[in-house]
Order: structure tokens, then C-alpha cells, then sequence
């Protein structure tokens, strides 16, 4: 069982030894450090620790937001820590502490309200989206052949003209011309 430590700073100008000297104190052995936005998800120290973890590790944060700066993104973590069988704590927010029946009762209860949100942003998004489509809005990305363009595609098209000749006249990827193709042959069909 080891005891490890994670550092973050969000600026290159912050400094990391206020929260070293703290996880030190606290036991962490080993300290991955890092000075990096938490708002990234590319953060290298963090992604060493969660690779290294055994089952009766602990990582140990100063704070909360040192770990991640969304709930979603702290809460997915702390369930990752957890499946590797390892156990989380925050030495500034002392409910946060899954080596303890309380803390991993809250843990789960936030992560039950986590999805429970979740849940609901993806009821509204979809009640929207309907409503949205209702009125005729079109999703996903504009067509880069204007309609008078995309006829004259399907006019080359029935003339013989290959998919890639026809890309490079409008200077677009042969797969724009390929995927107006098949509207062709159903026509013809």
C-alpha cells in the first residue's frame, strides 16, 4: 500500500510547494506534480498516477480542485481510483475520504446526483432538439456545395464525369462528390 500525492498548479507563475510540503506531511511518499489548467484533460502526472495505482493506494490532494475542476470530471476520477481498488482523499475537504465509510457514502451519493443530472440535461437536450426539428432547423454541418452546385454535380455525374475530377473543379474531398453520388443512383433506380 502506497500513499501518492498529486500537485497541480494552473499557471507556470503558481507555486507547487505549498501543497508538497502538505502531501509530505500527510504521508504521500511519491508526488506527481504538475503546472497545467485543470480544464485540460491531457494532464501527463495525473495520468502516470492513475497507471501505477494498486489495489490499497491512496492518493492524497490538497484540495478537491487540485484533482479536477469539474464535479462530473472529479467524480469520474474518484470512480476510477475506486475501480483500481484504491482510495481517495483530500486532505482540505475531510468528508472527501473514500478509506472511510462516510466518505464513500458521499462519494456515491454525489455520483447518484451526478447522473441523475446528467440524466436530465440529456432529456432537455433531446426534448429541444425535437422542438428545434419541429420548426425545421437542420443539424450537423452545412453543406460546402451550394444547392445550384450540387446540381451541376449530379449533371457531370450522369454524364460520366469520375467523382474525382468533379472534386478537384469545386476543390473539394472526392468523398463530398461520393456521397451526392448515391442520391443519383436512387433517382435512377
Amino acid at each position: 500500500m502506497k500513499t501518492l500525492g498529486y500537485a497541480r498548479v494552473s499557471t507556470r507563475d503558481q507555486d507547487l510547494t505549498g501543497q508538497i510540503e502538505a502531501l509530505r506531511a500527510a504521508g504521500a511518499g511519491a508526488i506527481y506534480r504538475e503546472k497545467i489548467s485543470g480544464a485540460r484533460a491531457d494532464r501527463p502526472e495525473l495520468t502516470k498516477l492513475m497507471k501505477v495505482l494498486a489495489p490499497g493506494d491512496v492518493v492524497l490532494a490538497t484540495k478537491l480542485d487540485r484533482l479536477g475542476r469539474s464535479t462530473r470530471e472529479l467524480l469520474e476520477l474518484i470512480e476510477r481510483i475506486g475501480q483500481a481498488g484504491a482510495f481517495f482523499k483530500s486532505l482540505g475537504d475531510p468528508l472527501f475520504d473514500t478509506t472511510t465509510p462516510t466518505g464513500r457514502l458521499l462519494s456515491t451519493l454525489l455520483a447518484a446526483i451526478a447522473e441523475f443530472e446528467r440524466e436530465l440535461i440529456r432529456e432537455r437536450t433531446g426534448e429541444g432538439r425535437k422542438r428545434a426539428k419541429a420548426r425545421g432547423v437542420r443539424f450537423g454541418r452545412p453543406s460546402v456545395l451550394t444547392p445550384h452546385q450540387r446540381t451541376e454535380v449530379l449533371a457531370r455525374l450522369a454524364e460520366g464525369d469520375s467523382c474525382a475530377d468533379i472534386a478537384r473543379s469545386y476543390n473539394v474531398d472526392r468523398s463530398t462528390i461520393s456521397r451526392i453520388k448515391p442520391k443519383l443512383d436512387k433517382a435512377a433506380a
